[in-house]
């Protein structure tokens, strides 16, 4: 019998982050920028008021190593307190979509409540009304190479 390798059998270690606030969030942006998800990996517990992704996340941490080959992790991020979610331009129906996330953002409304807007590439987006800045991003596989072999970039 064979035992299947762990992360943390690896030299680095898998980032197990919180956010609390409109700058931990900012963090949450720079590491989840250009992560893919199937629009089946993303889940709304109603009962529990939390929101979370299964996200295929580019590994922008390992860009200045000089030994750097472009890399995914399997990542979730996970909102609590979540009161409501809506989306724009995205067929939620379509099983077959693959949405690209660009940005976490936070709208402030009144005391510490507000929107958590995740901005997706093709003009799309999902906005969780929070009562508080509450989430998780947690690496949950081992790297993999990424199977474009390429850096993402933005024309700007």
């Amino acid at each position: 019998m064979t035992i299947d390798a762990k992360f943390e059998d690896g030299s680095e270690k898998p980032l197990n982050i919180g956010a609390f606030d409109v700058d931990d969030l900012k963090i949450f942006s720079s590491l989840v920028q250009d992560s893919i998800f199937p629009i089946t990996e993303m889940q709304w517990d109603t009962k529990a008021h939390r929101f979370g992704l299964l996200l295929n996340r580019f590994r922008w941490e390992g860009i200045n190593n000089e030994r750097f080959a472009p890399e995914r992790v399997q990542t979730l991020l996970v909102f609590n307190c979540v009161l409501s979610v809506s989306s724009r331009a995205i067929d939620i129906n379509y099983k077959k979509t693959v949405c690209s996330l660009l940005s976490v953002s936070f709208e402030m409304k009144k005391y510490g409540a507000g929107d958590v807007l995740l901005t997706l590439s093709g003009d799309g987006s999902i906005r969780l009304s929070v009562e508080t800045i509450e989430a998780t991003l947690k690496d949950v596989t081992r790297p993999y190479s990424a199977p474009s072999k390429a850096i993402p970039h933005h024309d700007d």
